[in-house]
């Protein structure tokens, strides 16, 4: 690797929750000041004095509380990776998903997302054969060579092209061939099929030809293919490229509707502010913010260090209430 172990930042935040880049937000580092009140819904963060005021107005920092027992969605930890000429893209990223959340991966072209999303399935890592450490896990399972069939059924990719991903004389043809190479045959094969157009509203396509479909139906039959086969995790990788406003609410729509962890890459960051609380702001390879989205697009000195940029207008904060975590 280009950069030793001893030069990468620190983790970026606790286990427990993210952190804010911004220090306006956290205790007074005067000790000698009197402390603020705290309303006790959230973590001290000055164990030394009383905790401070919590006025109510922003998300939780932590949107999915995690079920007893049950294992993370997905887990990274101290994961870093260099390609084949040494350049590195990834420097000790560390993340913790709940079950249920849906989070957005943000960050300038060059970022190290798409690098990061390779690694949660196993097409790029050291399990892959390449150059990289740290650990993965998705719902428990480690991301290891021996398990990889299983991490590719939890984890599913949604191309931003959907012409990528459709490439068969007809929808169902399409929608059938991630569960039937895993083994489906049959009513067993049929039923997930139906399933997954049922769950996009495309049932009524299945016997079409994908190309006689509009940009915006191959977008959802491209989401289908991947939900046929029941992953834990949904990854889209700008899903809302090239949809006009109608294609694009109809999708926001089917996406809050579906009963699954989703991670979103995207650089459409009003639609990260519509479904997903919580985002992942990537930089240089390094995860440099973790925390509520509403917070993160509202921080300009944040966004302009990280070259991320708002349309022209749009006021996060003008936009009423939290999204739902589902």
């Amino acid at each position: 690797m280009s950069r030793s172990a001893a030069e990468r930042p620190r983790d970026p935040a606790p286990q427990g929750g993210p952190r804010r880049e911004n220090p306006g937000d956290r205790p007074r580092e005067n000790p000698g000041g009197p402390p603020r009140e705290d309303t006790g819904d959230r973590p001290r963060e000055n164990p030394g004095g009383p905790p401070r005021e919590d006025t109510g107005d922003r998300p939780r920092e932590n949107p999915v509380d995690p079920p007893r027992g049950v294992p993370p969605a997905l887990e990274i930890e101290r994961l870093a990776f260099a390609y084949p000429d040494g350049r590195q893209a990834l420097f000790g990223i560390s993340a913790r998903i709940e079950p249920g959340e849906r989070v957005a991966l943000l960050g300038p072209n060059g970022a190290g997302k798409t690098t990061l999303v390779l690694h949660l399935n196993g097409i790029l890592g050291a399990v892959a054969g390449g150059t990289g450490a740290g650990r993965l896990s998705v719902g428990g399972l480690p991301v290891t060579r021996e398990n990889l069939t299983e991490i590719r059924r939890r984890v599913g990719i949604v191309f931003q092209d959907p012409d990528d991903q459709l490439f068969l004389p007809t929808v169902r043809d399409d929608v059938a061939f991630g569960p039937a190479n895993l083994g489906l045959r049959g009513a067993a094969l049929n039923a997930a099929v139906e399933r997954a157009l049922a769950q996009v509203g495309m049932s009524d396509a299945a016997d079409r030809p994908p190309h006689h479909l509009s940009y915006g139906q191959r977008r959802r039959v491209a989401v289908a293919t991947v939900l046929a086969m029941e992953p834990q995790i949904l990854v889209l990788d700008e899903p809302s490229s090239n949809l006009d406003p109608a294609a694009r609410r109809e999708l926001a729509d089917i996406l809050t509707g579906l009963d699954v962890t989703i991670l979103m890459v995207t650089h459409d960051l009003p639609y990260a502010l519509q479904l997903c609380p919580r985002s992942l702001l990537l930089d240089d390879g390094r995860l440099v913010e973790d925390g509520p989205t509403r917070d993160l697009l509202s921080d300009a000195g944040l966004m302009a260090r990280h070259r991320l940029e708002l349309p022209y207008g749009f006021d996060p904060l003008s936009v009423p209430g939290a999204p739902p975590t589902r």
